[in-house]
């Protein structure tokens, strides 16, 4: 008995060939794309720390919290009313409140709090943990599963970090370590949330509705705990609150959900080892300040990491 062959692909191989060349096409643009977005929301993110120990020392922290994600929620508003954005499904509010309580709540809090306990140099430290937090809530809450290999250069290049950041002889305090492992843990989660949930509403729209979730609370909170004066708090501490404002709470997270949601949660998330690099980079050039041949040396040492990590994610 003869086979039959259907379709247009069996009659034609050629078009078969041209079909899988085009999806490996898509995926490969897909994926720098992704990458790209991520490193932009890496670059803002990188300021985000200094920001804020900034402003902290004439900022109550609650307050500089609550006030930072209400300006943010206001934009959101504006954004989504603009574009005439369709409500949130219903099964979708429970994941918008984890990334609300996550990095809208929960991570701007905790790092303020702790920022009055260490410096932003020591908060480095943290941050080569953050990565590594976030594959492993894309592994949990994802559905990723990457190569055994894409770990092994996860936790080298953390390790780089961390290293790195303990050799600079920082001070240490147990509570301000303690509120900087909360807030890595609930930030990793509220990164891998909101970028599975990007997938299907977007990635500005994730952290907007997130932002009008956290809206009323964080309105009230604001009025509750707002200074008798603003009259002590320098144009420097007000500039810092608006980088906090507009880029580390809405305009990071526009690039940093879009590039989690295209590149992989694990694999792009690796891009935050080079976070404390960057912001190394802007003292050198802004602040005229030194850098020496060991952080070029692990700079080196984490870029080759992120490469590693992402040939195997």
């Amino acid at each position: 008995m003869q086979p039959v062959y259907i379709g247009d692909a069996v009659e034609h191989p050629s078009r078969t060939a041209e079909i899988e060349v085009n999806v490996v096409y898509k995926k490969s643009a897909g994926s720098l794309s992704g990458w790209l977005n991520g490193l932009i929301g890496v670059v803002i993110f990188s300021g985000s720390l200094p920001a804020t120990r900034l402003a902290v020392h004439e900022i109550d922290p609650l307050f500089l919290t609550f006030i930072r994600a209400s300006i943010a929620g206001v934009l959101a508003l504006i954004l989504v009313l603009s574009f005439r954005e369709q409500r949130p499904k219903t099964s979708q509010i429970g994941s918008l409140v984890i990334v609300a309580l996550g990095v809208v709540i929960g991570f701007p809090l905790l790092t303020a709090m702790a920022l009055q306990y260490v410096t932003s140099a020591h908060s480095i430290v943290f941050l080569g943990l953050l990565p590594l937090s976030t594959a492993i809530f894309g592994v949990i809450r994802g559905g990723e599963r990457p190569h055994q290999a894409f770990w092994v250069f996860s936790i080298i290049g953390s390790l780089l970090v961390v290293g790195f950041a303990l050799s600079q002889n920082v001070s240490i305090s147990q509570t301000g370590d303690l509120l900087m492992l909360a807030s890595i843990a609930v930030c990793g989660l509220g990164y891998a949330e909101g970028a599975k949930l990007s997938r299907e509403l977007g990635g500005w729209q994730v952290i907007s509705w997130a932002l009008l979730i956290s809206l009323p609370f964080m309105l009230i909170a604001s009025w509750a705990t707002m200074p008798a004066t603003f009259s002590s708090i320098s144009t420097q501490a007000w500039l810092a609150l608006g980088y906090v404002s507009f880029f580390s709470m809405l305009i990071g997270f526009i690039f940093w959900y879009k590039g989690l949601a295209v590149g992989g949660i694990a694999a792009v998330g690796q891009l935050q080892l080079l976070q404390p690099f960057f912001g190394l980079a802007l003292s050198a050039t802004l602040l005229h300040e030194t850098v020496s041949v060991l952080m070029l040396i692990v700079t080196l040492g984490v870029i080759a990491c992120v490469v590693g990590s992402r040939k195997f994610a």
